[in-house]
């Protein structure tokens, strides 16, 4: 296999926000004005597919495969260590387990719902962008990370919020839709506006790898770790 300079930073960098879009963002609704309300994980978890954009065009959906298994290990083992600490008996003079219990007491059913809509939505994220560099020979970055995110973000949204909100109590079933939508726009959004920062990542990356991956014949199930 050939080896890398970055691709490990690469790997680190994306697990890294991912597991704190994740113990932090979902906790907490914020919304601005009259603005849309929106999770407060969306301020960082689309940065998350910008790096899953560049490994796929850098290193190609099979790398890229494995840096997402890497990312539903860490968001799995973080999430079940997250509910033991929670669980612990409080020392009695420690008055803070109320609090403790509202900013990471996720419930399993929020942690599952976020760990499918992940798996799935990074997954057809790098498909779609994998398929359309060969479409497009390599030109036009800005189309494929835009519309991977399109793609992968959509499926993230649909998925996450009815799996973990859906008739809890917990946000109004008639919100929901309107949430979703925030999220997805603004994730969206995110990406665009990081669209110069990648262009420059991606650039600086092939240089430096001597790579730009291009996925013909590619084995694209997401069962493996094979690169």
């Amino acid at each position: 296999m050939k080896t890398y300079r970055y691709y490990d930073f690469v790997m680190a960098a994306f697990v890294t926000v991912l597991i704190c879009s994740n113990l932090i963002g979902p906790a907490k609704i914020v919304q601005f004005g009259g603005w849309p309300a929106f999770g407060a994980g969306v301020l960082f978890f689309p940065i998350s597919y910008v790096f899953g954009d560049v490994l796929t065009e850098v290193y190609g959906y099979a790398r890229a495969r494995r840096v997402i298994w890497a990312g539903f290990a860490g968001l799995a083992f973080a999430s079940f260590m997250a509910a033991v600490v929670v669980a612990l008996p409080p020392a009695p003079f420690w008055e803070n387990q109320k609090a403790y219990e509202i900013a990471f007491g996720q419930a399993p059913r929020i942690a599952a719902a976020s760990m499918i809509a992940y798996f799935c939505g990074e997954f057809v994220n790098s498909f779609v962008l994998a398929k359309m560099k060969i479409l497009t020979a390599g030109r036009w970055l800005w189309t494929r990370t835009i519309g991977s995110t399109i793609f992968g973000e959509a499926v993230d949204s649909a998925l996450f919020y009815p799996l973990a909100f859906y008739n809890s109590g917990m946000i109004p079933n008639d919100r929901l839709l309107e949430i979703m939508a925030a999220q997805f726009v603004l994730k969206v959004g995110v990406e665009v506006v990081f669209t110069p920062v990648t262009y420059k990542i991606v650039g600086v990356l092939k240089r430096a790898e001597h790579e730009d991956y291009y996925d013909r014949g590619t084995n694209f199930t997401p069962f493996s770790l094979k690169a």
